[in-house]
C-alpha cells in the first residue's frame, strides 16, 4: 500500500496554533508574506526528523535553538500534533499523535494507531498491540533518545504496518532552503540525501545509478536541447564536482567542439531544476519545496509543474507566483491550492483557496492563476471570517 498524508494538526509550533491542514497528492501553499507558508514546511520536516532522531543535528543545520520551535504566541511549552494517513486510494490507514517536549528534546507521549496495530508510549514504557496476531507486548525504554520512540525502538519489535509507516515518515524530504551557493558546492558523499539547501548535489548525482542519471538527462534535454552530458566528476582529492557538456552550432551550421562548464558557471535555474528532478528520481515519498519558482525562467515553469503534478510522490510547494497556478488543471487547483492567512492573534490558519465563494465563482470563468491575480489577498479576511461563522 502506498501511504500518503491526509491531514496534519498541530498546536504550539511557531505560528501554528490549533492549526489544521488537509492535503491532496499535489499541494500548493499561497498567501501573503509572513502568513506561515515556510513554517508549515518546517513543521512537516520537523516531525519527519523526530522519527530519524538526532534532533540536535537537525537544529544545528537550521541554525535554530530548541526554544525556537515553540510558539511565542502562547504560554504552552509542549508541541502537540496529529498526522492522519491514507492509502493511495484514499482509504484510511491510521494516525500518529504525539506531544513533544522541547526541554527534553523528545516526545513524552505518542500513539501510532494503524489498522492492525497500536504503538503507545507513556512514562518510558512502550506497549505494542498487534491486532493481526492478537498479541500485546510491553518494553521499558531508556530515556537517552531524541525525537520519537520510533527512532529508537528496534525494527523487529514493530509490526509490519508500523514499520512501513515509520519508513514513510522518514522518507519525507524537504528542500526548503535550496540555494545556488549550496548547489555548486563540491562534496564527498551524500548518504542518499541532497540536504535542505541542496549542498550534497554533486555527490548525490555521482552516487545515482546510470539509468536514473540517463533519465535525468533526458528530462533536462526537453528544456535544454543543447545539453549532451551531466557529470558528477570525481576529483583526485575525493571531492565530487558537477559539470555539464553542451554542443552549439557554428557560424556555418557545423557543430562546434563540445563545451564543458563547471558548477560555478552553471546558471542558477538549471542547478535548481537538476536538484528537483534528481529528487523526483528517489524513492522518497513526500517532497517539500519552498518558493518553487525561484531562479527558474518563466518558460520552464510549465515543464516543472507538469513533472511535480505527475510525480509518483506526494508534493507540497509554496509560491508567490500566479504562473504556477496557471499551469494547474481546475480540479488539481481546487483540491490542492491552499490559502494561508493569520488571525488577529497571529495564528496561522488554512483554507482551500477555491472553496472561498468569490474564488470558486471566478474559477468558473478564469484560470486558477488569473483568479489569483484578480484577487486582493489582503481583503479576503472578512469573507473567510463569514465562512467560519457559518454565514
Amino acid at each position: 500500500m502506498t501511504m500518503r498524508i491526509k491531514a496534519i494538526q498541530v498546536s504550539n509550533f511557531k505560528s501554528l496554533v490549533d492549526f489544521r491542514l488537509d492535503l491532496a497528492k499535489f499541494n500548493c501553499l499561497i498567501g501573503l508574506n509572513g502568513a506561515g507558508k515556510s513554517t508549515v514546511l518546517q513543521f512537516i520536516d520537523f516531525f519527519s526528523q523526530l522519527v530519524h532522531g538526532d534532533m540536535k543535528a537537525w537544529l544545528r543545520e537550521r541554525k535554530w535553538n530548541t526554544v525556537d520551535l515553540k510558539s511565542k504566541l502562547t504560554r504552552k511549552v509542549n508541541i502537540d500534533f496529529c498526522v492522519w494517513f491514507t492509502g493511495s486510494n484514499g482509504e484510511i490507514a491510521g494516525r500518529w499523535e504525539a506531544t513533544y517536549n522541547p526541554k527534553q528534546n523528545r516526545c513524552t507521549r505518542e500513539r501510532l494507531d494503524l489498522l492492525n496495530c497500536l504503538v503507545e508510549t507513556e512514562k518510558d514504557v512502550v506497549t505494542i498491540t498487534n491486532l493481526s496476531e492478537g498479541s500485546v507486548t510491553t518494553h521499558e525504554i531508556a530515556v537517552d533518545y531524541e525525537g520519537s520512540i520510533l527512532s529508537r525502538i528496534k525494527r523487529d519489535l514493530l509490526p509490519e504496518s508500523a514499520l512501513k509507516c515509520k519508513e514513510f515518515i522518514q522518507s519525507i524530504t524537504s528542500l526548503d532552503l535550496l540555494a545556488p551557493e549550496y548547489l555548486r558546492q563540491r562534496t564527498r558523499e551524500s548518504a542518499g540525501k541532497l540536504g535542505l539547501g541542496g549542498q550534497n548535489l554533486s555527490a548525490f548525482l555521482h552516487e545515482m545509478s546510470i539509468p536514473k542519471r540517463r533519465q535525468l538527462i533526458t528530462y533536462l534535454r526537453q528544456v535544454y536541447p543543447r545539453l549532451q552530458e551531466l557529470h558528477a566528476k570525481s576529483l583526485r582529492s575525493g571531492w565530487k564536482q558537477i559539470e555539464i557538456t553542451e554542443a552549439f552550432m557554428g557560424p556555418e551550421s557545423g557543430l562546434l567542439p563540445a563545451m564543458t562548464t563547471e558548477a560555478r558557471h552553471i546558471n542558477d535555474g538549471m542547478l535548481r531544476l537538476i536538484a528537483i528532478l534528481a529528487e523526483l528520481a528517489t524513492p522518497n515519498r513526500f517532497l517539500l519545496f519552498d518558493e518553487i519558482e525561484n531562479g527558474i525562467n518563466p518558460e520552464l515553469v510549465e515543464f516543472l509543474i507538469d513533472k511535480l503534478v505527475n510525480a509518483t510522490q506526494q508534493v507540497l510547494v509554496t509560491t508567490h507566483s500566479p504562473m504556477i497556478l496557471n499551469y494547474l488543471e481546475d480540479d488539481i487547483a481546487r483540491a490542492g491550492v491552499i490559502y494561508l492567512y493569520k488571525t488577529s492573534q497571529g495564528f496561522t490558519k488554512s483554507i482551500p483557496f477555491f472553496s472561498i465563494p468569490s474564488l470558486a465563482e471566478k474559477l468558473t470563468v478564469m484560470g486558477p492563476g488569473e483568479a489569483f491575480v484578480d484577487t486582493k489577498l489582503s481583503e479576503l479576511d472578512q469573507e473567510i471570517q463569514s465562512i467560519s461563522e457559518g454565514h
